[in-house]
Formats: C-alpha cells, structure tokens, sequence
C-alpha cells in the first residue's frame, strides 16, 4: 500500500491495538467479524467502491457501514470498520486487503494472550517449509477446481489436534480464501505479522545440522545487535549446505561458515 492507503492501515492497527488490550473484547471473536467483513466487501465491488469514495461525505460512508453491519457484527467490529471508511483510501482494493491485515493481526494477538505466539510462528514457518517440498500438496491446495469444503477437510487433516487453532484458522483463511495471493506469499505475510507482533524481525536460518541452543542464543543476539531489533529465527536443516549457513533477512542473505560468522558477530558485539 502507498500513500493515504498506508496511513489508513497504521490507523486502524492502531484502534485494533487499543481495542484487543481490553479484557471485554475477545480478538479471536473479532478475528472472524473481520474475516466476514473482508469476505463480504470482496464479492460485494460495488459497495467497496461506495465505501471508499472520496466525493462522498466520511461520515456518511461510516453511518451506512454501521447500518450494513451493525446486527451482523459485534459494536466493536462495527465501530472499527466505521473508522476505516471514515479514511482516505488510494485504491478500493487497499480497503479489503487492510481488513484481512486485521483478521490475522487479532487471530494473531489471540494467540499472544495466549501464550501461544511462539508456537503459532513455528507451525507457519514449518508448514510453508511443507508446503515448498511438496508439489503435490500445493496443486492440492491450490486447485481453483476444488471446493472450499474439499481444502477445508484437507487442512484439517494435515493440522487437525497437530497444530494450534489459530495456525489452523490462518491456514485455511488463506487457502480456501487466497484473493489473488500465492500460497508462500500468504504464508510469508502470515510469518511477518506474528513477528511484528513481538517486534521482532524473523531469519530463517538453514544449517547443515541443527544449532545448539548456545549457538542458536549467540547467533540470535548477534543478529539482532546487527539488526537493531528483536530476531525470531526460523530454523530449518539442509545438508547440502556443506557445515555452513545460510541466514536470510528480508531480501538480505548471508552466507558463511557458522564459526565465521559467530566469530564475526562476536567481534562487531565486542567492538
């Protein structure tokens, strides 16, 4: 998103921030108020594009989101899509993509009260991993033949009672309801917004052979005194990596031998 766009989603994240520190709103409920909504204002074009009108009045674009929502969704719900059309959009689109932004920001915050996050980002990172190795497995999911049911029954068997719900909720929003994005690239938004939920940034690092924890502690510190932010890594095991590694933030990749480079980080902390 550029321009107004971006700075509608900052102001609704903020509002869902407020909103989900309150003990009397459940941000899993929540969660799937916005989901409905996103469905809704995708299928429906017509009135995404009243909703995001420039010509017409902000207030009066929030009073017909409240009339269109307000026996579906919970006064909460309501009030934040309210204040979202009350916003500049720079394209109609950018207003649905913004309310799926929230859907798996409150799903994700879930599972955060929870205690559950750290788990949540494990399970995203490995199925992606799943995923990737498994062609099979993406034509499956990925089938535009297929029906939402089918998928939905497949993703339960594959995460059902092996997974938390919320990864389970993700998951299947993302492939029974894509919306024009790939499979990984969900998956790697999902992966970025439960690190934005600790403010962190995530590595995925690929070794020849699992790390130690002393070694995955010093490479995560290494890499957030680097960074200037808090690291989650994401690890995953390649032999072929040959007893190196191969750590990838962002677009950014390193590449070395893991003495060197705990040699180097060690080096930079100290200096």
């Amino acid at each position: 998103m550029n321009g107004a766009s971006r700075e509608a989603l900052a102001a609704a994240r903020e509002r869902l921030d407020a909103l989900t520190d309150s003990t009397s709103v459940n941000a899993g409920s929540l969660a799937d108020e916005l989901a409905a909504v996103t469905a809704l204002l995708h299928r429906e074009v017509s009135l995404r594009r009243v909703l995001t009108d420039p010509a017409q009045a902000a207030e009066a674009k929030a009073e017909l989101a409240q009339r269109l929502l307000g026996t579906q969704v919970s006064g909460p719900a309501a009030d934040l899509v309210a204040g979202m059309v009350r916003s500049r959009w720079s394209q109609s689109r950018d207003l649905v993509d913004a309310l799926e932004v929230l859907a798996d920001t409150a799903d994700l915050t879930a599972a955060q009260q929870a205690g559950k996050l750290d788990d949540v980002e494990d399970e995203l990172f490995r199925f992606g991993r799943i995923v990737s190795g498994s062609t099979e497995l993406r034509a499956a999911l990925t089938d535009r033949k297929a029906t939402t049911s089918a998928k939905g029954a497949l993703l339960r068997s594959l995460l059902g009672g092996r997974a938390q719900s919320t990864t389970e909720r993700l998951v299947t929003r993302l492939v029974t309801a894509p919306r024009g994005r790939s499979l990984e690239s969900g998956l790697e938004s999902l992966s970025k917004l439960a690190a934005d939920r600790r403010d962190r940034m995530v590595a995925i690092v690929t070794s020849a052979v699992p790390l130690s924890e002393p070694q995955k502690q010093r490479l995560g510190a290494a890499l957030a005194k680097l960074y200037g932010r808090k690291m989650h890594l994401n690890l995953d095991v390649d032999p072929e990596v040959l007893g190196g590694i191969r750590v990838q933030v962002g677009d950014e990749v390193i590449n070395g031998s893991l003495a060197d480079r705990i040699e180097d980080a060690s080096r930079r902390l100290a200096g």
